[in-house]
C-alpha cells in the first residue's frame, strides 16, 4: 500500500504577502521541503490531497479572524509553487480537514499505510486535523520542515502536543 499526503492551506491567502492571514516569510520556507516530499510520495504511488480554506462571505469564523479565502477569490487557490502535484482539491470551512468534507470517505477509498500531514498552521488546522486522524486510528506523520504557523511559540507548542499527546510521528 501507499500513503496519503494532506497539504493543508498552502493557498495564496496564507502564503502570499498582502493577504489578511499571510503566515509570513518563515512559512514560505516550507514550500521547498513540501515540493520534495510530494515528488517522493508521488513516485511511490501515494495519494495527494490539497485541503484548502474556502469560506462563504459571511462565515462565522470571521468573528475570530479577518475575512480570508472567500469562495471565488484567488486566496483559495493552491500556490503556484505547489500546484500540479494533485488534481484533488477538497475545500474546507473549519480547522479540521475532516469536518464537513469528503476527506474521510476518500481516505477509506485509498486505505493508506499512514497519513503525512503538511502545511499551515501547525497550531490550528494541522493540529485539529491530526487529532481527528488519530481519533480515526490512522498512523500520522508530521514532517517538521513541512509545517509552519504565524507564531513560532505556538508552532513549537503544537509540535510537542502532536507528538506527546496525539502520538504523531515527527
Amino acid at each position: 500500500m501507499s500513503n496519503a499526503v494532506l497539504v493543508i492551506d498552502m493557498v495564496r491567502g496564507f502564503m502570499e504577502s498582502g493577504n489578511a492571514l499571510y503566515c509570513g516569510e518563515r512559512a514560505r520556507y516550507i514550500i521547498g521541503p513540501i515540493r520534495k516530499l510530494l515528488e517522493r510520495e508521488i513516485a511511490t504511488g501515494s495519494a495527494i490531497f490539497y485541503l484548502c480554506d474556502h469560506h462563504a462571505p459571511d462565515d462565522l469564523e470571521f468573528k475570530m479572524f479577518p475575512p480570508h479565502c472567500v469562495a471565488g477569490t484567488t486566496e483559495c487557490e493552491v500556490i503556484p509553487e505547489l500546484a500540479g502535484f494533485s488534481d484533488e482539491i477538497i475545500p474546507k470551512t473549519r480547522f479540521s480537514c475532516f469536518y464537513g468534507t469528503n476527506l474521510e470517505a476518500r481516505l477509506k477509498d485509498v486505505r493508506p499505510d499512514k497519513i503525512i500531514v503538511t502545511g499551515v498552521c501547525t497550531d490550528i488546522c494541522v493540529l485539529h486535523t491530526v487529532a481527528d486522524a488519530r481519533d480515526r486510528d490512522y498512523t500520522v506523520e508530521v514532517p517538521v520542515d513541512c509545517v509552519a504557523s504565524f507564531d513560532e511559540r505556538s508552532h513549537r507548542y503544537a509540535l510537542r502536543h502532536l507528538e506527546n499527546v496525539l502520538g504523531a510521528i515527527l
